[in-house]
């Protein structure tokens, strides 16, 4: 099969050329998938896309008459995809459903130590001299109350991550993980109780229409004041302007974040020539108590390397029977 993969970057190009064993024609290209670029599929059996691609109704009717008939996604999910357009063309889209769920998971726990324990200002005092440690105090995780929101495998991972430093374990889903609650304690309550409840928060839960702004005005009120907040889920679970207007009033004491909800104009490209203009972001960044990573809680060696094997997998199957068992209907 003929692959044009969209948006390669350094990362993970090693990971699709290993993955593919040469069993199909993989061209990369640098540019993102748009109404721009989406000529450059002309005579490919399939594209590759990143969460930044835009598969529209305008670019998959470019995509229908390239030729293109499977999209493979290179990602769990993509707001950027209109789906069911492009099953009213017969292209197959298909998704990575899952990969590890320690490299997120990890993740969030570093961006809590790291906040927690004030480890960029440590290390900026440190660089210009400054020993001093009057604004460096954290606190001792074990005994501290830690809520979940969303408790599949992701969220699950850090759940026992954080009960290994002896916090409590509370969470929210619609749906209790009876696994994880036969290996740790960890009780399930409503989320107004979790907000008041819990020193620190973390986000896990997966995004759609129903979960947009889960966190708003209303739920940020009813934390408890001083807790640290992580979203390492999806940008669009939180209302950013009421994000800030909580770190303003001191509710939220720490801020983590690996995504953000309008990044798909600012992550994974280099802005140093173009400088971003978004104000809210620059609002975001500009607080010493909020870290910012870029959408990189899944760069890891083993993630990479099982999004790139269920890429290729998606792949064979549609070369081989047409149908592969991640197509998204």
């Amino acid at each position: 099969m003929k692959v044009l993969v969209y948006s390669i970057f350094g990362f993970d190009k090693p990971f699709m050329e290993k993955a593919a064993h040469g069993n199909h024609e993989l061209v990369f290209t640098e540019q993102h998938l748009n109404e721009n670029t989406a000529h450059l599929a002309q005579g490919f059996d399939a594209v590759s896309l990143f969460t930044s691609d835009v598969a529209s109704e305008a670019v998959l009717q470019k995509l229908y008459s390239c030729g293109v008939k499977y999209i493979a996604l290179r990602a769990v999910h993509s707001d950027l995809i209109d789906v069911p357009r492009a099953k009213s063309l017969a292209i197959k889209v298909a998704n990575v459903p899952v990969y590890s769920p320690y490299s997120v998971a990890e993740h969030a726990v570093g961006l809590v130590l790291a906040l927690n324990r004030k480890l960029v200002l440590g290390q900026r005092l440190m660089h210009i001299g400054d020993y001093r440690m009057d604004h460096l105090v954290g606190f001792d995780l074990h005994g501290k109350t830690v809520a979940i929101i969303g408790t599949g495998k992701i969220g699950a991972a850090f759940a026992r991550i954080m009960h290994g430093f002896g916090c409590k374990i509370v969470a929210f889903d619609s749906e209790e993980n009876k696994e994880l609650m036969n290996e740790i304690p960890i009780s399930y309550k409503t989320l107004e109780q979790v907000c008041a409840a819990s020193d620190i928060l973390s986000l896990h839960t997966l995004w759609n229409d129903s979960s947009k702004y889960l966190f708003e005005k209303t739920n940020f009120s009813l934390c408890k004041k001083g807790m640290i907040f992580i979203n390492t889920a999806h940008g669009k679970l939180v209302n950013t302007e009421d994000l800030i207007e909580a770190i303003d009033h001191k509710i939220l004491s720490a801020v983590g974040l690996d995504v953000y909800e309008m990044e798909d104009s600012i992550f994974f490209q280099d802005h140093t020539e173009a400088p971003i203009t978004d104000t809210l972001f620059l609002k975001l960044r500009s607080y010493p108590n909020v870290m910012i990573t870029g959408h990189q809680g899944f760069l890891t060696n083993e993630t990479l390397a099982g999004i790139a094997h269920t890429t290729i997998a998606n792949l064979n199957a549609w070369a081989y029977n047409g149908i592969s068992e991640n197509e998204i209907s």
